[in-house]
């Protein structure tokens, strides 16, 4: 009886270890994702999040790998390298998605690549120059920062600025495409006759840190508007410096089209006190309950955003678009594909996409994909930007 029993407890452990072993690999692959931390890119953090509800964390059984890299990338490189190549030691691993894509991300993919070239590699919100992350990554996306140096001037323009006040620091704008709309927007500005101003504002990466670059726009600002006037724009480069300058222009004046990397939770919520952790993932509740406060606060009309977060929908949709691709559903090589993929998890928002074509030379990218969703401007709704036509002079400005 007692061997009997033994060897029925022995029966039933097996069956547990083996069950336990069928539900860590019920996935049939596995997707990794790398993201900052919530203290400099809360919205790619939770599209990240989004994700892993959906397909499970691969701990789990599920799908979705979910790593981060330091807030101080800038000089913590190698960390954010390893974190990438780390992923490529799951032999489940299929896709990597990173996003924002900091200094690091295409020499981490890089390796990768020679590690295994079967895993798919996709880079949302590239810091790195496109021939750069381009050679490494199989597609990158990143906002229309070509089409935007024009339409968020004509966005400013048509809320009544008369000037436009463009913030950033070195590091940005020795970037390609920033310092490329940078120079859109300055020579927009002067065709539609605003007053272009260039201000520098301490990187969050540097010795002073996040507190002390945005204490630094928290001073500047009401300097700023003393000395340009209420009906100026401001554009910044920096997630950082979003909130302090969303805080002084909803107390002060001025206008804000929306954030470099636009979310109604980009700054916002921090900038005016809101509260939005019932409304977590609903992006419709978000804006409606954003919109509120922003016009009891006395922006309405003056401040705005894009609807749904790019970060997040960078993070969800790159995602979901290299499972398609891994399954069969999606072509790598297809836009279409890529703002369907975007559009599963942005209900309502009008999406365009072109490939980035060097200003120099005249040819076109097909690995780096530019997107551009329409401004929402906070009480008064869609302004129309996503259906502009953006002039073809602004297409061959180099910065």
């Amino acid at each position: 009886m007692k061997k009997i029993r033994m060897i029925s407890w022995l029966f039933l452990f097996v069956c547990i270890l083996a069950a336990g072993t069928a539900y860590a690999a019920d996935a049939p692959y596995h997707i990794g994702i790398v993201t900052g931390t919530v203290s400099q890119s809360e919205d790619n953090l939770r599209g990240a999040e989004h994700a892993i509800e959906e397909y499970g964390d691969a701990a789990k059984g599920g799908m979705i790998v979910h790593v981060t890299y330091p807030d101080n990338f800038m000089s913590e490189v190698e960390t954010t390298i390893s974190q990438i190549v780390g992923l490529a030691d799951d032999p489940l691993m299929k896709v990597i998605v990173v996003n924002e894509s900091v200094p690091g991300t295409a020499e981490g993919l890089r390796r990768v690549r020679e590690r295994r070239p079967d895993i798919i590699l996709l880079s949302g919100e590239p810091h790195e120059d496109p021939s750069v992350i381009t050679a490494a990554a199989d597609l990158a996306v990143t906002s229309d920062n070509i089409a935007r140096g024009y339409t968020v001037p004509l966005a400013a323009q048509k809320l009544g600025a008369k000037t436009f006040v463009h913030i950033s620091f070195p590091r940005h704008m020795s970037y390609e495409i920033l310092g490329r709309r940078r120079a859109i927007m300055e020579v927009a500005c002067n065709d539609l006759g605003i007053k272009f101003i260039f201000e520098t504002a301490p990187d969050p990466t540097s010795d002073v840190g996040v507190a002390g670059a945005q204490q630094f726009i928290l001073e500047k600002v009401p300097a700023w508007l003393e000395q340009y006037g209420k009906d100026t724009a401001f554009f910044c480069t920096n997630n950082a410096h979003t909130e302090p300058l969303l805080k002084r222009i909803a107390e002060l004046g001025g206008y804000f089209v929306e954030a470099d990397i636009p979310s109604p939770l980009m700054g916002y919520p921090g900038a005016l006190g809101v509260d939005l952790s019932k409304e977590k993932g609903d992006w419709p509740a978000i804006l409606k309950k954003m919109e509120e406060t922003v016009v009891k606060a006395g922006g309405g009309g003056r401040m705005g955003t894009w609807a749904f977060s790019i970060g997040y929908t960078q993070s969800a949709g790159l995602v979901e678009f290299g499972k398609r691709v891994v399954d069969g559903a999606a072509k790598l090589n297809s836009l279409k594909d890529l703002i369907e993929c975007y559009g599963k998890f942005t209900p309502g928002a009008k999406w365009g996409a072109a490939y980035y074509t060097d200003a120099g030379t005249g040819v076109r990218n097909n690995k780096l994909a530019l997107v551009r969703q329409d401004t929402y401007i906070f009480g008064s709704g869609y302004m129309g930007m996503g259906d502009v036509e953006v002039p073809e002079k602004y297409f061959s400005i180099t910065k």
